[in-house]
């Protein structure tokens, strides 16, 4: 019993290919994104279209998955905590094994294999996508974040400064008057 489920909008079924090398069948659809598909601060929507284009091609020892990917991103910028709007395009190729295909024990965690005859492409696009975003996604590239003291968005107010910060220790000194020598 295969764990799979052919209805799934990310699991493909191969039996069309046979088990013929060099048989291979296009493949165009726009499926809903998966959830967690992305890193915490830019990541696709779950439920976004995601568009697929994909090639699948019999080999010797399983299917060769090729294809790319296209999707609508949301985030924050990591600097002024701005919403980003991106789109993100990868591009991916995997071979899924026969399961009667032997492969080595230390090989085995790090290879894919069809499920009676399906293949589950989520874990090869998310591994895409993720690899694919910035690690600390920006608005603008020289976007000068937010103020350390107050928070506020450094873009907007440019010349936004604030007076020195005086040490707690030295405050008794502040009303003080120096201007004069002792005795004078």
């Amino acid at each position: 019993m295969t764990s799979l489920d052919p209805r799934a909008p990310l699991v493909l079924d191969t039996r069309e290919l046979g088990r013929r090398p060099g048989s291979q069948r296009e493949v165009s659809r726009t499926v809903p994104a998966p959830a967690d598909l992305g890193i915490e601060v830019l990541h696709v929507p779950e439920g976004a279209p995601v568009e697929l284009d994909l090639r699948l091609e019999a080999v010797m020892e399983g299917v060769l998955v090729t294809g790319s990917a296209r999707a609508g991103l949301e985030g924050e910028c990591v600097r002024c905590l701005e919403p980003i709007s991106d789109d993100v395009e990868v591009t991916f190729q995997e071979l899924f094994l026969y399961p009667d295909h032997r492969i080595s024990d230390e090989e085995d965690d790090d290879v894919s294999t069809l499920e009676d005859d399906l293949l589950d492409l989520e874990p090869l696009l998310r591994d895409a996508v993720v690899l694919a975003l910035p690690f600390q996604p920006v608005c603008e590239d020289d976007c000068p974040g937010l103020c350390p003291d107050c928070g506020a968005r450094l873009a907007d107010d440019p010349d936004h400064t604030h007076d020195a910060a005086i040490d707690p220790r030295w405050a008794g000194l502040a009303g003080l008057d120096l201007g004069s020598a002792p005795g004078e």
